[in-house]
């Protein structure tokens, strides 16, 4: 008897921690974040690289002040997310995602064009508000539906969307500017993100009960002994208001703790190519470093999901603070050695930040009312994330160089480390609370067989 439980115990492990045993469906929602998380880097984040002084040259305007529009946008564009995170309670992740897409590829045609700045940033609101929701608030509702317990390592799959932008829409998008004109080269991400929409559209379901499957890719036996079967209702809300979202510390302490990484990670990525070259290398060498690193922190992202895995979300980001630090020292350096070391530690680091604004939500909240805590938290991240443009911005015009940002970057870094330290990981989480309810019972029945057979035995007088 002890040794079928013990059996099935560890059976029940290894198709927990599983890496690769996510179903076809699965599978396909990994990539179909992914690929939301390859356009959002490559709309918002390190395409900005390109498109913001190519829009500033079209415009008359230093690059500085387009990144702080860019800021604007963001800290607007939180309305939207306020919105957005509404309607994905109302709406599903799945048509969610489509439309936040669609209205973002329409806007991102017209910064490519727009006559003036306010255009611009107006556009830019719609952009960066449209592309954040669908990939992280429509997303992030997917991943928690139908990864509850593997988020880390799902999370390192759909990430590595963000080092794939770094490597390849960098270039592509490049190449398009300089061969077209930003005006034009806006159009061909654009149609390619309503492309996805539409399959979006075709194919996603909200749920795994939607697709005949459960959540994790478990057995019925499993869902119902390892997870707590809670009402459409009870899964929708988990009986959070808006109210006690917003007066809950906890709440509070991660979405500044994934906001304030978001900030480095987001501030350091949208400029990286601009910094490089400040650093002495040509716009070529610059963009041909990212793509290469981009394409090596495709593994960071697997790591960082792997350590996500096994070792909880918070000693990860506690992990990830201090790598990043060590990154953004050795940058400011300026030294050949802490330039090219810096690069490497921050390819690798691409997709970490991101995985993090989901994982330690649905670690600490769980997946009960996740679009409810995600529609209250989502916004405030967006709001720290997008002071990332401004701190670029204000440095860039003020000093002519990043490297100012970069030593407040490490400072924000450092800040969030401590505050990660204060952080529950699983404070509100039922179907981990429910595990370790059954893991507990288990291992005291193992304890009960084991010491009635000793007592058998001393009886029998064999030990």
């Amino acid at each position: 008897m002890k040794d079928k439980i013990v059996i099935d115990l560890n059976q029940n492990s290894k198709a927990e921690h599983s890496v690769v045993n996510f179903g076809k469906a699965g599978w396909g929602i990994i990539f179909y974040c992914m690929a939301m998380f390859w356009f959002y880097v490559g709309f918002v984040n390190d395409g900005s690289n390109i498109t913001a002084p190519a829009v500033a040259e079209r415009l008359g305007v230093q690059s500085g002040t387009v990144l702080t529009c860019n800021s604007v946008a963001g800290v607007i564009g939180v309305l939207l997310f306020i919105l957005v995170g509404q309607l994905n309670r109302k709406w599903g992740a799945r048509r969610t995602s489509a439309i936040c897409m669609i209205v973002a590829a329409v806007c991102y045609i017209i910064i490519g064009n727009a006559p003036n700045l306010v255009v611009y940033t107006i556009a830019m609101c719609f952009v960066a508000g449209g592309i954040m929701s669908a990939g992280y608030i429509a997303g992030g509702a997917l991943v928690a539906q139908w990864f509850p317990k593997k988020k880390g390592i799902v999370m390192g799959y759909t990430t590595m969307g963000h080092n794939l932008a770094s490597a390849f829409y960098v270039p592509m998008i490049t190449a398009l500017v300089n061969h077209l004109g930003v005006n034009l080269a806006v159009f061909f991400p654009a149609v390619a993100v309503i492309v996805l929409a539409v399959l979006g559209i075709l194919f996603i379901r909200n749920t795994p009960q939607e697709r005949g499957m459960y959540p994790d890719n478990v057995t019925e036996d499993v869902y119902k002994a390892d997870y707590v079967n809670a009402t459409a209702e009870e899964d929708m809300d988990g009986g959070w208001t808006t109210k006690k979202l917003l007066t809950n510390k906890t709440l509070w302490l991660v979405a500044i703790t994934t906001g304030f990484f978001q900030i480095c990670s987001v501030g350091v990525m949208s400029q990286l190519v601009v910094r490089n070259q400040q650093l002495g290398f040509t716009q070529t060498q610059a963009v041909s470093i990212m793509t290469v690193l981009a394409c090596v922190g495709v593994f960071g992202s697997f790591i960082i999901g792997m350590f996500d895995d096994k070792f909880g979300t918070k000693r990860t980001m506690i992990f990830f603070g201090f790598w990043y630090i060590a990154a953004l020292l050795c940058n400011v350096s300026e030294t050949s050695f802490g330039t090219y070391i810096s690069i490497f530690m921050i390819g690798m680091a691409i997709g970490g930040s991101a995985n993090f604004t989901t994982s330690l939500p649905t670690s600490v909240f769980g997946r009960q009312g996740f679009s409810k805590v995600n529609s209250v938290l989502f916004p405030i991240q967006g709001l720290f994330t997008s002071l990332c443009f401004a701190v670029n911005g204000i440095v860039l015009n003020l000093t002519g160089s990043l490297r100012y940002a970069y030593i407040v970057f490490a400072c924000v870094a450092a800040v969030n480390v401590f505050l990660i330290s204060r952080v529950d990981e699983h404070k509100y989480n039922q179907d981990y609370k429910k595990e370790l309810e059954i893991r507990a019972r288990t291992e005291a029945k193992i304890k009960e067989i084991t010491d009635r057979v000793r007592k058998e035995l001393e009886d029998e007088g064999i030990c």
